[in-house]
Order: structure tokens, then C-alpha cells, then sequence
């Protein structure tokens, strides 16, 4: 929070809503899918910048675009997949993952569903509008960073708490024998079985490698598992216990059913084509 606050400071909102503004909002979900590629973030980890950028005044469907795709690629995952399974595979997993913010970051804003955001995230913006005179100072820089961070620290620390000692709770458990006998390729309903089964699963992209690894020599179709692989590391429940926060129910429900349906279809698509 601090260095999201500094780095605001630095970059006022004025600049960033210019620079988008001065392009196609097809380019402004690209760059936000490709800095969450190259971001090193599990989901909770990718939720401060997410407020950050918020309140910077992005707009919410560029935000998400980011968000959704942080903890669904980046480079070491990249390295340690491509390893593991295979550079094509993995070639796969990157473009899908990427698809799947930007398509996800389009339809939020085509549906308007910023009116789902908090009230107080768009309070934030609009006090931020009226500040005068920047101070770029290191002393004032520090002020500054370290006041925006307490504030927002203070409204979001129940949840942040509550968020890790599920994820603490999770983090890990894969039910690997249940995938070898359940979800094989002679299963129609393998991919939304699969894609159910992440839900209440939490783990970082790097942390389910081994795991997809062994589901894949276990038999498992690569669309199945790459399908499971994403319900996993992007719908945790940490994330939404955190994300409450600034989101409503309402557009937290559409950002699950989303990332769900988006995931099954990748998975029965990946099935149809590799088979």
C-alpha cells in the first residue's frame, strides 16, 4: 500500500487517465494484462495494487484486466511450466490466461458494473481531483505514503486477516487421487468438475506445477488440468474475502461466474483441439 501510494503520487491520476485516454481501450486492457503477466502475484498479493489502481481513477474494467490475469501468469511460472509440461503447453496456458483478462476486463466495463464498485473507492478518486500544489519532496513523498497506506490499511485489515487464515487453511491441499479416479478423459463433466473442485482450492501458479505435473502423468486430458490449474490460483477464496471490500456482492458474483464459465469453456476447447 505504501509503494502503490508513492508511486500515485508520483504518476498523478490526471496523467494516468490522460495516457489511456490517448488510446484505445483495447490497448489499455493489453498493457494491463501484460504488466499482470510479468507481476509475480498470487491473487491476494495482485488485490492492494488492484484498489491502488482504482483509486489511481483506471478505470475498473482496465483494473480487472490486470487483476484477473496477475495471478494467473508470470515469468518464473513461465520457466517452471515450460520445463515441466512442455514450451507449447505452456505457450497455451499464457495466451489463455491473457485472453481471459482482457475479454473479462472488456465485458466489466461493456456492462458497466463500476456501479458495483464501493462507494468510498470513487470518494477517494474525487478527493484526490481536488489536491493542490504536489509536494515531490522525499519528506513529503514519505508523508504522504505513509498516510494514504495507515487509511487504507485501517478499512481493509479484517479481511485481509480473515482472507490469509483461509488461504493459510487451504494452501496446498489438491485432491490428486480424486482427479485420477473422477475426472479422466472418459468423463464428459471432467473440465466443470474440475474447474468446481479449485474453487475452494488456494495455491500461487508456481505452487500448482508439481500438482498438474502429476494429474497430467496420472492421464488427465492437458485442458482438464490447465481448466483446474486456473479455478485454483484465480477464484480463492482469500481474494474474494479481501476483495469485498471494494467490491460489491453483486460484482464479486459476476467476476466468479465469469472466471468459471471463462475456464470451463478454455478447458473443453483445449480438450476438443489436443485430443
Amino acid at each position: 500500500m505504501f509503494v502503490m501510494a508513492l508511486f500515485r503520487r508520483w504518476l498523478a491520476p490526471e496523467k494516468v487517465r490522460a495516457m489511456i485516454d490517448g488510446r484505445s481501450r483495447w490497448v489499455a486492457y493489453g498493457l494491463a494484462a501484460l504488466l499482470g503477466a510479468v507481476t509475480p502475484f498470487c491473487s491476494c498479493s495482485s488485490v492492494p495494487l488492484f484498489i491502488g489502481f482504482l483509486e489511481a481513477g483506471i478505470p475498473v474494467g482496465v483494473t480487472m484486466a490486470f487483476l484477473i490475469t496477475s495471478p494467473l501468469v508470470n515469468e518464473v511460472a513461465v520457466v517452471i511450466l515450460g520445463s515441466v509440461v512442455g514450451w507449447q503447453l505452456t505457450a497455451v496456458y499464457v495466451a489463455v490466461g491473457m485472453a481471459v483478462g482482457v475479454v473479462g476486463g472488456v465485458l466489466i466495463d461493456r456492462f458497466r458494473l463500476e456501479r458495483y464498485v464501493e462507494d468510498y473507492v470513487w470518494q477517494i478518486r474525487m478527493g484526490q481531483l481536488a489536491v493542490g500544489e504536489v509536494d515531490y519532496s522525499l519528506r513529503g513523498l514519505m508523508r504522504y505514503g505513509w498516510d494514504e497506506a495507515t487509511a487504507l490499511v485501517r478499512r481493509v485489515w479484517l479481511y485481509v486477516v480473515a482472507g490469509i487464515a483461509i488461504g493459510a487453511a487451504l494452501h496446498g491441499y489438491v485432491p490428486a487421487e480424486f482427479f485420477a479416479a473422477h475426472a479422466g478423459p472418459d468423463n464428459p463433466f471432467a473440465v466443470p468438475l474440475a474447474v468446481l473442485v479449485g474453487l475452494p482450492l488456494y495455491s500461487n501458479v508456481t505452487g500448482i506445477i508439481p500438482v498438474a505435473e502429476a494429474l497430467l502423468g496420472k492421464g488427465l486430458p492437458a485442458g482438464t488440468v490447465i481448466a483446474f490449474m486456473m479455478s485454483v490460483v484465480a477464484l480463492s477464496p482469500p481474494e474474494f474475502v479481501i476483495l469485498r471490500k471494494v467490491l460489491k456482492p453483486r460484482l464479486l458474483i459476476y467476476f466468479a461466474l465469469y472466471l468459471a464459465l471463462a475456464f470451463m469453456l478454455v478447458g473443453v476447447l483445449l480438450n476438443a483441439v489436443m485430443s
